[in-house]
């Protein structure tokens, strides 16, 4: 069945709306995450996902028909748990990339926010994308299965995989000879403006550093999310839930290293 456009408009400007409020309200001073605040925030992402696998089973979300309801409650949960845990090597990655970065605890929740929005436009086109291709080319599916294989093994032998240097982002070396840039970045932003002209700060590095492990990861998780299902609403929604709680859980990681 598929799911009509007011969905997806009303799903998309609510996590906008939620991302909003968390940035400019709740975090609007920019000080570091407290552990206590990381604790609720990971509650209430992981009890937000929870309430909207339940709206689909019990037709409140999406509008499936009753025969259907059941199946697509069971294909949400399955996928949101694997695109969890699958994700759970991005938490990693963002300590990595911060420290490496010299990120200030109270700038991290504003970059990630940030890249959450383009994470969501990335993800919408690689599941779109690939539940068309599903669609037309039913073999395509093998493609998938024979990737996901190869990304096991990659992940079973860590040994012959070279570490990760993200100064080496080839985005940020391509643009950094086109771009105005500075050293300085008073408030944590990623574009300054000075004497009429825009300039980017370091903040714009690491912003391309973790959209470019997001690619990554996304490359790996969306494949395994649409052997679980083949109804896109259902593979972007719980994608972009199960990313959402990431960032609180990442900055309880981040107190456990401490």
């Amino acid at each position: 069945m598929e799911v009509s456009a007011a969905w997806w408009v009303s799903f998309n400007v609510g996590v906008l709306a939620l991302l909003a409020f968390d940035l400019l309200v709740l975090h609007r001073e920019r000080r570091p995450v407290s552990i206590r605040s990381a604790l609720w925030l990971s509650l209430f992402w992981i009890a937000l996902a929870v309430g909207f696998g339940i709206g689909i089973c019990r037709g409140w979300v999406g509008g499936y028909a009753n025969a259907d309801r059941g199946a697509a409650g069971l294909q949400y949960f399955t996928a949101y748990l694997l695109e969890e845990s699958l994700s759970l090597d991005n938490v990693f990655i963002w300590v990595l990339l911060f420290r490496h970065f010299r990120v200030p605890a109270a700038h991290q929740h504003g970059v990630l926010s940030c890249g959450m929005v383009a994470a969501m436009a990335m993800r919408a086109v690689l599941i779109l994308g690939g539940v068309a291709l599903a669609h037309h080319f039913g073999w395509v599916f093998y493609l998938f299965g024979a990737y996901l294989l190869w990304a096991a093994v990659r992940m079973w032998r860590p040994a012959r995989v070279a570490p990760a240097e993200p100064a080496r982002n080839p985005v940020w070396r391509w643009l950094r000879p086109w771009m105005r840039t500075t050293e300085d970045n008073p408030g944590g932003r990623i574009f300054l403006r000075r004497r009429g002209l825009w300039y980017a700060t370091p903040l714009l590095a690491v912003l391309l550093t973790l959209e470019m492990s997001d690619v990554t990861f996304a490359l790996d998780s969306v494949p395994a999310v649409l052997s679980v299902t083949s109804d896109p609403f259902i593979a972007y929604t719980s994608n972009i839930l199960a990313v959402l709680g990431l960032r609180s859980l990442f900055f309880l990681l981040q107190h456990i290293i401490q």
